[in-house]
This record gives C-alpha cells, sequence and structure tokens, in this order.
C-alpha cells in the first residue's frame, strides 16, 4: 500500500473534491495515492463513519473531510506525517 491513502466511499461529493486534490498532490510529488471505500472494510465504516474523506499518510490520520494540499506537501517532504 502508498504511503498517501484517502479514505472514501461512494456517492461523497467531498470525497470526489478530494481525490482531484490528491492527483494534485501525487503529480507535485510523485508519490504514488490509493483510495479505499470504507464500505468494504466493516472496521473502517465503523471507525470513520461519515466522517469521509480522511487522508492517511504513512498509516496515520491526516487530515479529514478535505485535503490540506499545503500541508500535505509539507509533510511529504518531511518524510512524515507531523502536525
Amino acid at each position: 500500500m502508498s504511503r498517501l491513502v484517502l479514505l472514501t466511499r461512494p456517492g461523497c461529493h467531498l470525497c470526489d473534491v478530494a481525490k482531484e486534490a490528491m492527483a494534485r498532490v501525487s503529480e507535485a510529488t510523485g508519490e504514488p495515492w490509493d483510495e479505499v471505500d470504507v464500505e468494504t472494510d466493516l472496521e473502517l465504516e465503523t471507525e470513520y463513519g461519515d466522517r469521509l474523506p480522511v487522508i492517511l499518510l504513512d498509516g496515520r490520520e491526516h487530515g479529514y473531510w478535505r485535503v490540506e494540499e499545503e500541508r500535505l506537501l509539507r509533510d511529504l517532504r518531511r518524510g512524515g506525517s507531523a502536525r
């Protein structure tokens, strides 16, 4: 799995916006990202519910509802998920 993961669900308009932001981040850094539909994993759906999209960096929650692109770019360059 990639360092960057976007947790989504079908029909989520914020998820669509987040996918566009993740594509921009990926293009700027060359860092690939994976999308995971929480409806395919009961544990993820229970944990995140309607608090989607969620951005994970190195397996840790980096943010939710929207991609803070500048912060994510900074943290990718630093090599971690620091706030």
